[in-house]
């Protein structure tokens, strides 16, 4: 029990010091021309969208934490999503502080509305796309349903206020609700982020083998046969990065801009490709030279590598033969 106290407490600390303001809420935004906000695809009523994806920017702005990368991020994924794999434009709900639509604000309850619309009267035959750019933390797992005792979560804009969202909330609203045939993709390129869907199977890039998810809570598979997979920019453990190492100038999460350009590289590419292309690139660009924008957490993991893309799955499968197509 005194354990579980001090890693609450430990936990919270960090929440505060990260929230970089005395009380906690989001600054306000200022914009000098004024835009008329984009249409909100959740309010959309037209036919059944077969693709359907919500993309999550969110550079906590004014805030201590504040990253540079994550509009970069979803604005490459958005034009990946629609030139590459043809999803239509209003199919697609984006979610970043630059939206001046209230509802498409990154917050915790449009980040949660957002993943209940994506899943909404899902069919066979559906592609649907999570990705998230921001940052993650991994909290001490409060229920005692974790076996590592850390739940991953991801930390909308108002987390400070509005707390994080769990892996186990993730699972239960994108994941267990897929029926039979749909393929569901998480992208997500945040720290602490290799099993933020509590899927069950996890992919070993080092050895390349599949095992099993020994932080998972159980119960996380779909019931009806779907196609759950997470591409993540780390394992639980390790930090992502938030660089200019790939540009020269403009910032990105190392994750993202790597996963963009190996599929557009390739007119087909394998899952086992994928990662081999981000790992290799990653470890020459981002892990020599130590990129963190977080200095205090570079320094407690300089030891160690920054990040490993990972990836896990509802169902094992042959990486180095299945393609990926969102």
């Amino acid at each position: 029990m005194d354990r579980k106290n001090n890693l609450r407490s430990s936990f919270l600390g960090l929440m505060l010091k990260m929230s970089g303001s005395s009380g906690g809420q989001p600054a306000a935004t200022a914009s000098a021309v004024p835009t008329l906000p984009k249409p909100n695809p959740m309010s959309y009523h037209g036919e059944h969208q077969k693709k359907r994806a919500v993309l999550c920017g969110v550079s906590y702005q004014k805030k201590k934490h504040k990253l540079k990368g994550t509009i970069n991020d979803v604005k490459r994924m958005k034009s990946l999503l629609v030139d590459h794999f043809q999803f239509p434009e209003n199919a697609i709900c984006v979610l970043t502080e630059e939206e001046n639509d209230p509802e498409l604000s990154p917050t915790k309850k449009n980040i949660q509305n957002a993943l209940e619309w994506l899943v909404q009267d899902n069919m066979g035959g559906d592609s649907l796309v999570f990705y998230f750019s921001g940052h993650g933390l991994r909290q001490p797992d409060f229920a005692g349903d974790e076996s590592d005792e850390f739940d991953e979560t991801i930390c909308p804009s108002d987390f400070a206020t509005a707390g994080m969202i769990l892996d186990n909330y993730i699972n239960s609203t994108i994941v267990k609700p897929l029926k039979h045939g749909v393929k569901l993709h998480a992208i997500i390129d945040a720290c602490h982020s290799g099993t933020i869907l509590d899927l069950p199977h996890v992919y070993k890039p080092k050895s390349k083998q599949w095992g099993g998810n020994k932080s998972s809570s159980g119960g996380c598979e779909s019931t009806n046969d779907a196609l759950a997979i997470c591409l993540s920019a780390c394992a639980d453990n390790q930090l992502a990065t938030d660089t200019n190492a790939f540009t020269g100038k403009e910032m990105s999460g190392a994750m993202t801009y790597n996963f963009v350009n190996a599929i557009k590289a390739k007119k087909r590419i394998t899952y086992g490709e994928l990662l081999d292309e981000m790992h290799n690139n990653i470890t020459k660009h981002v892990n020599t030279t130590g990129c963190l924008n977080l200095n205090v957490l570079w320094n407690v993991f300089r030891n160690k590598p920054i990040q490993e893309p990972q990836m896990s799955s509802s169902k094992i499968f042959n990486v180095d033969e299945v393609e990926l197509n969102l």
